[in-house]
């Protein structure tokens, strides 16, 4: 447990604290990106922590948590079909759709699969030559490697019952859409360290300087977050804004080359609806051409049946505000009264990285604490 308890060290904590207190003289807002860093910040307490010209607020870094509607009841449908074996990461299945969730349809009989590893519904078409089986491909450019590495192991044993359901999404242009918009609220990033270690750093640069805004590639314990903060203060009591590395133990400038490569054979950018934002250009993924007969939409698109009310979420569920760090999950009317984890009204309530799950799990008072 050395290098978990080194990141976790009370006096290092303490330590960093005080001294975000001794430079903070200004109001700042400074947002972190991965839902991960948000569990850390709420679990520790982390943002009590900081003196009160510092706030944190919460972005859209929960791929399960911004993956639209509309996916979900697709998925839904592609989950009652009697040929399909649908297989999914376990966050997925309590995600609610327009009427239902993928682990309702299990329920009913479906074929819903948890599975741990892209290549785990490899091994489930290669086992089962008479189904369908199609992977929900969900996550940011942490997971993207995987997922391409199995669609080119399906595609070298020319795999005729392997598809994907293809939900990739993408940070920087997410974080863009955010900062050029007109309720805007960020004044300084927290990036998620586990994507860099991935796609590097270095396609944050034109953010900061067409922006102004200073971004720290951080990490998830509370030290590595209370450091990226005092780094993101630093920056902006002195008027810079560039890119800095917090995180410097996991990630690279240029990130990991051959990962890039992989994604780059398999998937080319593509505009996405994100939940509660909308459509954002190049900040999603879809499978190039040469790919194509895996595309889970487009082999099944006579077979499922969507309705025009895919696109409206809960009436009551304040996602939206709460993923553009414009809410915070306890100043939700509905937060742990109608949207709780047994009955939620959205993904963030459900989502092992949902701000929301984190609110309920660590602050909110019908808890029993352990």
């Amino acid at each position: 447990m050395k290098h978990v308890d080194e990141f976790r060290d009370p006096k290092a904590v303490q330590t960093l604290s005080m001294e975000i207190h001794q430079i903070a003289r200004h109001p700042w807002t400074i947002m972190e990106v991965c839902g991960g860093q948000t569990h850390s910040i709420v679990r520790y307490g982390l943002d009590r922590l900081l003196p009160p010209e510092i706030t944190l607020i919460h972005g859209p870094g929960c791929p399960v948590c911004v993956t639209p509607i509309e996916l979900i009841d697709t998925a839904c449908e592609l989950a009652k079909l009697p040929d399909v074996i649908f297989c999914s990461f376990g966050d997925m299945l309590r995600v609610p759709g327009t009427h239902e969730d993928l682990l309702k349809i299990k329920a009913k009989g479906g074929d819903v699969r948890i599975i741990y590893s892209p290549l785990d519904a490899i091994a489930i078409a290669k086992t089962n030559p008479s189904r369908q089986v199609v992977i929900f491909a969900v996550g940011f450019e942490t997971t993207a490697p995987a997922q391409a590495m199995a669609i080119l192991q399906a595609h070298r044993m020319n795999l005729e019952n392997f598809f994907v359901l293809v939900a990739h999404v993408l940070v920087p242009p997410a974080m863009e859409s955010l900062l050029s918009a007109p309720q805007n609220r960020v004044q300084g990033f927290l990036a998620a360290g586990h994507v860099c270690t991935i796609m590097g750093y270095d396609m944050y640069e034109p953010i900061c300087k067409t922006y102004q805004v200073p971004i720290v590639v951080t990490g998830f314990e509370p030290v590595d977050i209370l450091e990226g903060v005092k780094m993101v203060v630093h920056q902006l009591e002195e008027g810079r804004s560039v890119v800095e590395n917090q995180y410097s133990r996991s990630v690279h400038r240029a990130g990991n080359l051959e990962a890039q490569k992989i994604i780059d054979e398999v998937f080319e950018p593509s505009t996405r609806n994100w939940r509660g934002i909308g459509n954002i250009p190049n900040s999603g993924f879809q499978l190039r051409p040469t790919f194509g007969k895996f595309d889970a939409l487009q082999h099944f698109q006579h077979r499922i049946h969507l309705t025009d009310a895919a696109t409206s979420p809960a009436s009551e569920c304040q996602s939206g505000k709460i993923l553009q760090g414009l809410m915070k999950p306890s100043e939700c009317s509905a937060f742990g009264t109608q949207c709780t984890p047994d009955h939620p009204l959205g993904a963030p309530m459900v989502s092992s990285e949902g701000a929301c799950a984190a609110y309920f799990r660590y602050r909110h008072s019908s808890v029993v604490r352990q």
